[in-house]
């Protein structure tokens, strides 16, 4: 999750570089938020599952993709909101047909593990010739990692989301309802 919080300062520091503004970090609205905290505790607590229920921890994996699509389509007008959501599809598809996400040893070992400590969790299955959609499986090597390209269209997806979000004008009123400087004293008449 390391490399994820480094795609979104990235993502703040080209906004800042473009004239955005870090106060708009307060600003940032999107529909049904709450909703994150749903999917991604429940991705949380499949993390503490045993590994022999792994059914159960693959399930809690795959229902935690409902609210965090409810968020994309809640949110799906946002400028990079769809992008989030074809990563999201992906990772789902690959945990669905594999019946965890797959990873590659051979990446994972790149990524600066152990080979021979190669210990999977409950939701993680070894990418082999049996598995399905592999492309899709967690393949890139990143530092302590590795990911999957569903990853990085997560990623890309709310960096531009977070990049747009900081290059908003001012707001005058909170929760994105816009008004037109002067617009009160032309109502009185002035």
């Amino acid at each position: 999750m390391l490399w994820l919080f480094a795609v979104l300062a990235v993502s703040v520091g080209v906004s800042l570089l473009r004239g955005g503004k870090l106060s708009n970090i307060a600003e940032i609205y999107a529909r049904g938020w709450w909703l994150l905290f749903v999917g991604l505790g429940m991705q949380t607590a499949a993390n503490f599952v045993n590994n022999d229920q792994r059914e159960i921890a693959v399930w809690l994996v795959l229902l935690s993709y409902i609210p965090l699509l409810m968020v994309i389509l809640l949110n799906q007008r946002l400028p990079g909101m769809w992008i989030a959501g074809v990563g999201i599809l992906m990772n789902f598809t690959v945990i669905a047909l594999n019946n965890g996400m797959p990873v590659l040893p051979e990446a994972f070992e790149l990524a600066g593990g152990n080979i021979d400590n190669l210990t999977l969790d409950a939701k993680h299955v070894i990418l082999d010739g049996s598995s399905r959609l592999p492309f899709l499986a967690d393949i890139i090597p990143m530092p302590g990692s590795v990911i999957s390209m569903g990853d990085v269209l997560l990623a890309v997806g709310l960096g531009v989301f977070v990049e747009d979000q900081l290059q908003q004008p001012l707001r005058l009123f909170r929760h994105r309802v816009q008004g037109l400087p002067g617009s009160a004293a032309d109502e009185r008449g002035a």
